[in-house]
């Protein structure tokens, strides 16, 4: 199989992330205005409700056929066996999902004014089966997955200008975004069949798979309980205003977040394959590469938003919002902890089967950000939940660095991580004077940003050059090369 490049995986996978969250950033303001209140709850309570039977129908099971189906990929029967049989358990569980779905639906009244759009919803649980968007990732196809996220996003806004024009619309707005979900895999479903002959069957090593699948999968429950709990402790314990305003740093965070978790995310599959197949040496020096990457956009993307949370808050929610500001700065903190955390994880302990210590940690780590949220919330607000995000994030990563250990000293250790370091350390130095500058040389938001953004990213380059940084001084030469 030609091994495809990483680089360019990161580039792909990373705008497909920044995709996925301007998508949705253009079509609210006319969905909002359109549907009102009413509509976008039912909306939005039906999409959150069917999300927990799509964990349950996901199991773990696309982390494991990651993992696991990367170390198969070259050999075309081992790979087809392992797809096909976890395929059928992803069907089976499914079924399981939908009907626990069903019964929750005759059980429940409350629920009366959501089933048709919760029925709509639920068509996606099937058809994100059927895609096994896992097979793109073990064969490092992120141009396909690209290609095609583009194409059906913007299907779905030329479909919400023409078909959601009042508030009953709802439904139209449901069934569109199940209908971009849906094409999708549906694309999926048949191109995959060119890549591997996946099928049903009836023979499967149910006790191989199982266990490491639903560690996997109580590892997902536990960050999603993990990820939810301020805003729920929040609602519980405050108001509609401390929920709302704590909303706004959250996003803005998460947003950040899954950007530069999808430029990362495109390495899992060739680390896990690495180490599957024992080839330790290309597996440090890809690891090593992965880490000073992530600290080279991490460290100046949390500097940079630190400094301008205030402008970044005032544009993207407006001036009423503004009071999320102290708790996005605290959240900053969180964004290098998260990160650092996410390769110990997913790079590490999960290629190498120990994925039973991430659970455990990621149980503690909630436990933590709970306790924090109900004895500062009382008296801190929102800005409670920032800081109980970023004991449980600290507490994650310096647990999963623990686990890690053997597979990262060398690399901490070594005179070229804490010199690559020490230059990101100096280039985040001159992004907080340019924004410092920047903010005392012009009075308007937009321009103290735009300033700010341009004029730190010559700074922190220029600062990086400079001090010969391994990954700057790489990514020039590759270019020299490429022209």
């Amino acid at each position: 199989m030609k091994k495809k490049s990483i680089g360019l995986n990161a580039i792909l996978n990373g705008f497909r992330g920044i995709l996925s969250l301007l998508f949705p950033l253009i079509t609210f303001p006319y969905i909002s205005h359109v549907l009102g209140v009413k509509g976008i709850g039912i909306y939005n309570f039906s999409s959150s409700y069917v999300n927990y039977f799509s964990l349950l129908a996901a199991l773990g099971i696309s982390t494991y056929a990651i993992r696991e189906g990367a170390k198969y990929r070259d050999n075309k029967r081992k790979i087809n066996m392992f797809a096909s049989q976890l395929f059928t358990i992803n069907i089976w569980s499914t079924l399981v999902a939908y009907v626990l779905l069903f019964l929750s639906l005759l059980i429940f009244n409350t629920l009366k004014n959501y089933v048709s759009c919760i029925l709509v919803f639920s068509i996606q649980i099937l058809f994100t089966t059927l895609g096994t968007e896992w097979v793109y990732s073990i064969y490092e196809d992120y141009l396909y997955i690209t290609i095609r996220s583009i194409v059906f996003n913007l299907l779905s806004i030329l479909l919400m200008f023409i078909f959601v024009r009042n508030p009953n619309d709802y439904l139209n707005y449901s069934l569109i975004t199940v209908i971009a979900s849906v094409g999708s895999n549906l694309i999926n479903f048949v191109h995959a069949r060119k890549i591997l002959n996946i099928k049903l069957v009836w023979k499967i090593n149910w006790k191989y798979h199982l266990k490491p699948i639903l560690v996997i999968f109580a590892s997902s429950v536990a960050v999603m309980i993990y990820v939810n709990s301020d805003v729920t402790i929040l609602g519980f314990m405050k108001n509609s205003y401390v929920v709302g305003i704590y909303s706004v740093s959250a996003k803005i965070y998460t947003m950040v977040k899954t950007v530069l978790v999808n430029i990362l995310i495109v390495t899992v599959p060739r680390l896990a394959m690495l180490l599957g197949k024992k080839k330790y040496r290309e597996y440090n020096s890809i690891l090593l590469k992965v880490i000073l990457n992530t600290f080279v956009v991490t460290l100046p993307a949390m500097t940079g938003m630190f400094m301008l949370s205030k402008y970044v808050i005032q544009i993207i929610a407006g001036t009423h919002f503004l009071t999320a500001n102290t708790s996005l700065k605290i959240l900053c903190i969180a964004l290098i902890f998260s990160m650092f955390s996410w390769i110990l994880s997913d790079c590490i302990l999960i290629p190498a089967k120990r994925e039973n210590k991430v659970l455990v940690n990621t149980l503690i780590s909630a436990l933590i950000n709970i306790i924090f949220n109900i004895l500062f919330i009382p008296s801190m607000n929102e800005n409670a939940a920032a800081i109980s995000t970023v004991l449980a994030e600290g507490y994650m990563m310096i647990s999963n660095l623990y686990y890690s250990w053997y597979y990262v000293q060398d690399i901490i250790k070594s005179k070229l991580f804490i010199k690559n370091l020490i230059s990101i350390f100096l280039g985040c130095c001159g992004i907080i004077i340019e924004c410092f500058l920047c903010n005392i040389g012009f009075s308007s938001s937009i321009l103290k940003i735009l300033s700010s953004i341009i004029l730190s990213i010559i700074m922190y380059v220029a600062v990086l050059v400079l001090l010969k940084n391994d990954v700057v001084m790489s990514f020039f030469n590759n270019l020299k090369k490429r022209l």
